[in-house]
């Protein structure tokens, strides 16, 4: 089959969640623009983060997936990266200790657009309209000229995504990441937390072990891996002709690579094994996503591995469990069976955020309690299945926004409408988000601590 394939071999598939955009003319003008303009990220780059994600996949690392639900054009800005990048660092310093592991950083950022949409158009006050598909697509608001499907939206999503990345490898190699900055800012979330005791534990450990580096002479100055990091973007491949455009040869190897971002994945509605988008995604070289929902069997599952990762080549492929916290144990464990009988190498991790939507006083929110039962349930699910928990995926800003109930500091559905900013899902604030790291550190290191005691006892 791969011989077969390039990069325009979806347009012969079936597709769903795909925008109708009324002039023809002006989107191949647009993806013309968009196939001469520079990569957005490079080949190698991509390879590095295949890399590290097969260590994740022999269980020697840890992947950290998050970012915004749909990047907006309205709230691109230097602050609201800085504070997403900031609040990510804290959060990977703090699982690091608790996997005592490499973390891997992957942001849904610099490329997450596009949103799938349960129907094609929105009906208000007796007006039906396009629904809103993502800033890429189209604009949020509800009339007929930011409705319309726009292709010139690409241009600007395209520019928009390099000005982040130029930023976030700034922060990321410019000194902003380093360790002990880091280090200050998360003191800073304890001590103000109202769960501040339960933190500090962990916290003061962290900062004990600082100090005896510091003290055996390893600093950042002299140690670029304590000032420096690595940082890889991701976001769901939805449209597939912006994907196209941005697809390149890579000149060293000779293979497919999409540039637009270092992973990207398939969303649950778009993963039919003889649509378009399986047919885009198993011709490049990235690694892949694919969120698993509660209608995946175990033999469709295998089916999509053996198109997806033919060579079984561990990183290729991280499989992202989304099935809302009072389903997991019902659908995850039959996937990882199947999965493991086979041999397959592939990364597990946890999307806690999309099978726990509700709505209440009409948003939808995710109740944070639901979230973190999800995610302790994917923990032991694996710990009985004896695999490895390899990472989680959410969905989070930097802000402290008013999103999702719940928390330590307790947002209610009355908090809901103070600072209710996304364009599209619920996202955790800056506190929850850190929150999350902290209560999913204290499991790892738990993990660790009975997998100790099975080895000492025999």
């Amino acid at each position: 089959m791969a011989q077969t394939w390039n990069p325009g071999s979806w347009r012969d598939k079936p597709i769903l969640q795909v925008p109708a955009y009324p002039d023809a003319d002006a989107l191949r003008t647009a993806e013309a623009r968009l196939a001469s303009f520079p990569p957005l990220v490079f080949a190698g780059e991509a390879r590095k983060l295949k890399a590290s994600l097969a260590r994740v996949a022999e269980g020697e690392a840890f992947l950290l997936q998050g970012g915004d639900c749909a990047e907006s054009f309205a709230e691109h800005g230097a602050d609201n990266i800085r504070d997403f990048f900031r609040v990510f660092l804290q959060m990977a310093v703090v699982l690091t200790f608790g996997a005592q592991q490499p973390v891997v950083k992957v942001g849904r950022i610099a490329g997450q657009f596009a949103k799938p949409r349960s129907s094609d158009n929105e009906t208000k006050d007796g007006v039906t309209l396009p629904s809103y598909r993502g800033d890429i697509i189209n604009g949020i608001e509800f009339d007929e000229a930011s409705r319309i499907p726009n292709p010139e939206r690409q241009i600007m999503a395209y520019r928009q995504s390099a000005a982040t990345l130029n930023l976030l490898r700034a922060f990321a190699q410019g000194g902003y990441a380093n360790l002990d900055n880091v280090h200050q800012w998360m003191l800073g979330f304890v001590k103000d937390s109202p769960q501040a005791e339960r933190y500090r534990k962990l916290a003061d450990r962290i900062s004990e072990t600082m100090d005896f580096m510091k003290a055996i002479g390893i600093e950042s100055e002299s140690h670029p891996s304590l000032r420096e990091t690595d940082f890889f973007t991701s976001h769901e491949a939805l449209l597939l002709g912006y994907e196209e455009a941005m697809t390149r040869v890579d000149s060293t190897s000779g293979d497919w690579y999409a540039t637009s971002g270092h992973m990207i994945w398939i969303g649950d509605r778009t993963r039919q094994a003889d649509h378009a988008h399986l047919e885009y995604c198993r011709g490049i070289k990235n690694p892949i996503g694919l969120k698993c929902g509660p209608s995946l069997q175990p033999d469709d599952l295998l089916g999509l591995i053996d198109l997806l990762n033919p060579a079984n080549e561990p990183g290729r492929l991280t499989l992202i469990a989304r099935f809302g916290h009072d389903k997991v144990a019902d659908h995850l464990p039959k996937l990882i069976r199947a999965v493991e009988k086979e041999g397959r190498k592939v990364v597990w991790s946890c999307d806690p955020m999309h099978g726990n939507t509700i709505t209440l006083n009409n948003y939808k929110t995710r109740p944070f309690e639901r979230v973190l039962s999800e995610v302790e349930s994917f923990f032991q699910i694996h710990r009985a299945e004896g695999t490895h928990p390899g990472g989680i995926h959410i969905e989070m800003t930097g802000k402290n926004v008013t999103e999702c109930t719940g928390g330590a500091r307790a947002v209610s559905a009355e908090d809901l409408s103070d600072r209710y900013h996304t364009h599209c899902d619920p996202r955790l604030n800056a506190d929850q988000a850190l929150e999350l790291a902290f209560l999913v550190a204290e499991r790892m290191k738990g993990g660790r601590d009975d997998q100790t005691k099975k080895a000492v006892n025999g």
